[in-house]
């Protein structure tokens, strides 16, 4: 199995253990819904990585960092449940499972599963054109915490703000055609977007920090508070927009 396949794999494995445990959770407290999930998702990811990738790095959410995979040539970077508020309200579907591999300063491998959705998008698999949509623009934001400028970066850009948990689901929506740009500022994590980014790149869509320089992964700090996903023809608008918006702040 190749780094592609292996990603889609551990995402695809780690959802279907999820849906289990939201199925079998007999209590009614969301808040010990999410931990069980999030428990029971970074031990079968750990396991997997264990099995199959025993001699990589791996920085997780869920775990410790350990700062030997600064000096590391290939890193997993895993989200094992992005949107544990989402999957601890049943029946949400906006949340999902992130797998990314850093290799040499680049994502090179990496996929999305959202169980809720009977839906995987991974790094080796990905249509031939991009799609497109018609009608007003959807700008996908965080349901808990939207950018604050994001309701002048709407009328910027004439767009409709839909909230949304789970950078993976807002990341796939766009991918799918169901939105056109997801925006997100104020705070996240690398294994937040690894690896919705590896997919987004792969798949040939606009990837960048608000203003426009590139998301890096594995460095010291994990801390990677903003981004944007877009379809590429939409990517200058975007970012003329973002600096007219930062230019009067």
């Amino acid at each position: 199995m190749d780094d592609h396949g292996f990603a889609r794999f551990a995402a695809e494995a780690v959802g279907i253990r999820l849906l289990q445990v939201r199925a079998q959770f007999t209590g009614s407290d969301p808040a010990a819904l999410g931990a069980a999930g999030d428990r029971e998702a970074q031990a079968l990811i750990a396991r997997l990585l264990r099995e199959h990738h025993p001699g990589d790095a791996v920085l997780s959410e869920e775990t410790p960092d350990d700062p030997a995979r600064l000096d590391a040539d290939r890193v997993w970077i895993i989200d094992p449940l992005d949107g544990t508020r989402e999957f601890a309200e049943p029946p949400r579907d906006d949340w999902a499972v992130h797998v990314a591999l850093w290799e040499k300063d680049w994502l090179a491998a990496g996929a999305v599963a959202l169980p809720a959705r009977a839906v995987v998008l991974s790094t080796g698999h990905h249509p031939p054109t991009s799609p497109s949509r018609a009608g007003r623009l959807r700008m996908l934001v965080s349901r808990t915490r939207p950018p604050p400028f994001a309701g002048r970066l709407a009328d910027l850009l004439g767009a409709q703000l839909v909230p949304q948990g789970s950078a993976g689901a807002k990341t796939a929506d766009v991918l799918l055609g169901a939105a056109d740009l997801y925006v997100h500022a104020g705070g996240q994590n690398e294994w937040d977007s690894a690896g919705p980014v590896a997919v987004a790149q792969a798949w040939n869509f606009h990837t960048s920090r608000l203003d426009g320089s590139p998301l890096t992964y594995n460095r010291p700090d994990p801390l990677l508070p903003d981004l944007i996903v877009s379809r590429t023809d939409l990517a200058p608008r975007i970012l003329a927009a973002c600096a007219q918006i930062s230019h009067r702040a």
